[in-house]
């Protein structure tokens, strides 16, 4: 069914096969911006915590995990949550890598960290980015060519040529280019 309000997992209830048609709704609500999947391995992450809440602010979901049942530490304080991820960059946004030469529109975000191992393992250890912050799908170009690239948030900055970006697969995801970022064809809008 349709979720509304703000879903709230409690720990004897955290199972990821039993949460799936709630963080699917979420999903949804997200006028597609985040995909179910995406939602969901984020969630899996906080499979061994004892709370965790998706809140949707601004149209951009804010994942917070929270664990009020662990023992204290010898210091008598309970262990902190992790850090919500909040994405820079929506879709539609034009983008730069910031160390290397290309741009790019977003065309989908993961909250932390989602592709595979094998994919994190190439990346060179002195450049390698954290897995814990938004990653973009991109739309992407350089001076020789098109293709599809996945950036770490940490490694991206507003572009500042201000024009469009000449990807072949814009024109079916996005209206023309108005001049500071694309908009979702209507279709694709959930």
């Amino acid at each position: 069914g349709t979720l509304t309000g703000t879903p709230h997992f409690e720990c004897g209830a955290f199972d990821h096969s039993a949460t799936s048609p709630l963080i699917e709704g979420a999903a949804r609500a997200l006028p597609g911006r985040f995909r179910a999947a995406r939602l969901a391995q984020a969630f899996a992450l906080a499979k061994d915590a004892c709370a965790a809440t998706l809140e949707i602010a601004r149209g951009r979901p804010h994942i917070r995990i929270m664990d009020h049942t662990l023992p204290s530490s010898p210091s008598g304080r309970l262990p902190s949550a992790p850090p919500v991820a909040s994405a820079q960059f929506g879709i539609g946004e034009v983008v730069r890598h910031r160390v290397f030469d290309f741009r790019g529109v977003v065309f989908d975000v993961d909250p932390v960290f989602a592709n595979s191992e094998e994919w994190y393992q190439s990346i060179p250890e002195d450049i390698r980015p954290r897995k814990d912050q938004p990653f973009y799908h991109l739309l992407a170009e350089n001076r020789d060519s098109t293709y599809v690239a996945y950036v770490s948030q940490q490694n991206l900055l507003p572009d500042e040529d201000e024009g469009p970006v000449d990807h072949p697969a814009i024109s079916g995801m996005f209206e023309p280019f108005d001049g500071s970022r694309y908009q979702l064809k209507g279709r694709l809008k959930h």
